[in-house]
């Protein structure tokens, strides 16, 4: 006669008591995608890793490309943190954006999953979109703070294509550095104010003459670059 006790049943769903966080979630998940890949890490996998039921992980996370989203948003959070690359003397704007891009990109780890396919250039997209150009637009302000963030955004977009996603020699042979001295003109030239039209200047005529002014959070220093042809 077996006198063993049943083994406890996890009960499914939301755990009670102190239930594991969406980090603990996220961290036994990427420390998977890194080692299995996206296609060979399963939700009971990560679960199993986790010490939580796989439908504590559909509840928070939708679906195991949502639970990627996650763990890639993770980390481009952690390097390339908007709020400390926005504040700071606004003359050296351009040097952070760049220094907070490299970073990102040159932690090994976070190259490995960005080799997991449409899945991540999904999320970098989303990233650079609704978080970067967005706050990037917030923080310039002014009439032409849409215009001037999405000039930002292509040259950065345009660094990690062709030194990282589909490497060109020149490019992915300089040093993060180089790699600063080279394009940190062209972002000053992007987030200097737009000058003023033609049309705009007639317009301004009939009144007493009103001169641009560098929105909040600029520095008038950050005046347009001329580049060298």
């Amino acid at each position: 006669m077996n006198n063993a006790a049943p083994a406890p049943v996890r009960p499914r769903g939301r755990p009670r008591g102190n239930p594991p966080t969406r980090e603990s979630i996220v961290s036994a998940a990427r420390a998977l995608f890194l080692e299995h890949g996206y296609r060979r890490t399963t939700l009971r996998g990560v679960a199993g890793a986790a010490g939580v039921d796989p439908a504590l992980i559909a509840y928070h996370f939708g679906s195991k490309k949502g639970l990627f989203a996650d763990v890639m948003q993770f980390q481009c959070a952690n390097a390339l943190t908007v709020d400390a690359v926005l504040s700071g003397d606004p003359a050296t704007l351009p040097d952070r954006l760049i220094d907070a891009v490299t970073d990102l990109w040159e932690d090994a780890d976070f190259r490995r999953l960005t080799t997991r396919g449409e899945e991540a250039a999904e999320v970098i997209r989303e990233y650079l979109e609704r978080e970067l150009l967005t706050r990037l637009v917030e923080f310039l302000g002014g009439r032409d703070a849409t215009a001037r963030a999405t000039a930002v955004v292509t040259i950065l977009g345009g660094l990690i294509y062709t030194r990282y996603l589909n490497p060109l020699p020149t490019p992915a042979a300089l040093a993060p550095s180089e790699m600063r001295r080279v394009l940190t003109p062209a972002l000053h030239a992007a987030l200097a104010p737009r000058r003023r039209t033609a049309a705009t200047t007639r317009a301004g005529r009939r009144g007493s003459p009103t001169p641009v002014e560098a929105p909040s959070g600029l520095a008038p220093s950050m005046a347009p670059v001329r580049l060298p042809l």
